[in-house]
């Protein structure tokens, strides 16, 4: 099983990006935090279906949100989501501004009742300590467990992906997440992979944070073809060259590596206990 996605069909083209989709990108923000475009600033953008000439409906998409998560898991597949375009539902248990990791707050646009059953991507983003309150928290793991068990994609980036597991969706699935707690995935019956992206049948998971663009455009791949992927890399910019190669264990070095570790122990041993806890739940 490959760690990129596997070529599709692309499907829905059009000749080029217009000034309406590059504004899409800036359309999510508000001054009471962060909230997806509404789904009718998405219907003109629509496709016609060629079997039908009818127009094809977005991609409907439900990203969790929650108190204390990183902003950036978040914002990377958002834009990505914006661009193609998609219908993006940012979920939680009600519509109070939750709080991230920078202090810019994100406000759900649909609560966990409200969200919607046919789901083609399901999204849990990072954040260790509000990670570690998720995998906690039955109200969260139910609602997962059971948008997950019928919805196209299932996916995560960085430690969302210890949130999934929690809810049993990746026992028996090749799975990653941010490198200092991905150890922690067999505990709950996932097989953990290396890969910025990992994708093994429908369950897709990002590396550590920056992961998040490389792995919104693998699913802009799976649900509008390559070529629209390409597109939206293009009207990013996205050609990344970091000043220093540092942005894995291998490349930083065993002692760097050690003092990251040891700055996390407290968050990451959290984790552990809340990974244990979520194994004996599932019978693992």
């Amino acid at each position: 099983m490959s760690d990129v996605s596997d070529k599709t069909d692309t499907t829905g083209k059009r000749m080029g990006l217009g000034r309406r989709e590059l504004l899409a990108l800036g359309a999510g923000f508000t001054l009471g935090g962060i909230s997806p475009p509404a789904a009718a600033a998405i219907e003109p953008w629509r496709q016609p279906q060629p079997e039908t000439g009818e127009p094809a409906s977005p991609p409907r998409v439900a990203m969790l949100v929650y108190p204390k998560m990183v902003l950036l898991d978040l914002v990377g597949p958002l834009t990505v989501m914006n661009l193609l375009p998609a219908e993006v539902h940012l979920v939680w248990k009600d519509k109070s501004p939750v709080s991230t990791d920078v202090g810019l707050p994100v406000t759900a646009s649909t609560t966990f009742a409200e969200c919607p059953e046919n789901l083609d991507v399901l999204l849990v983003p990072g954040g260790i300590s509000g990670t570690v309150q998720c995998m906690n928290d039955l109200e969260v793991i139910t609602f997962l467990s059971q948008r997950g068990a019928s919805t196209k994609y299932v996916t995560s980036v960085c430690t969302g992906s210890l949130v999934l597991a929690a809810a049993g969706l990746l026992k028996g699935y090749r799975a990653t997440s941010h490198w200092a707690v991905a150890d922690l995935l067999p505990l709950m019956g996932a097989r953990p992979a290396r890969g910025r992206v990992v994708r093994d049948r429908n369950r897709i998971t990002g590396g550590g944070v920056t992961a998040g663009l490389d792995f919104g455009l693998v699913l802009a791949a799976l649900l509008k073809g390559e070529e629209e992927a390409r597109r939206i890399q293009l009207t990013l910019e996205y050609s990344p060259a970091p000043p220093y190669r540092n942005g894995t264990p291998e490349e930083a070095g065993p002692e760097r590596t050690a003092e990251v570790k040891r700055r996390r122990r407290a968050l990451d041993e959290q984790a552990r206990v809340a990974a244990e806890a979520a194994r004996d739940r599932l019978g693992l």
